[in-house]
């Protein structure tokens, strides 16, 4: 892992194409950051990301049970 220090109106430059910039410090500890990125690459909250690829693993792991679909089909 690669650590950094920036301070407030700092950035980071990742590739050609995404800047993240320190927008706020808070008090608290918490840090306000501002990114730019192309609109394809998409952006998540750590936690929020872990919930989508569990959501993934889950969808995957599902069977389905085709039998008796074709009747929904059938022509008359």
């Amino acid at each position: 892992m690669l650590v950094l220090s920036r301070g407030k109106d700092e950035s980071i430059v990742i590739g050609d194409n995404i800047k993240i910039t320190v927008i706020d410090v808070r008090p608290d500890g918490t840090v306000r950051l501002g990114i730019d990125a192309p609109k394809d690459v998409e952006i998540h909250r750590e936690e929020v990301y872990q919930a989508i690829q569990e959501e993934n693993r889950l969808a995957a792991s599902t069977s389905f049970k085709l039998e008796g679909l074709g009747q929904f089909f059938k022509k008359e």
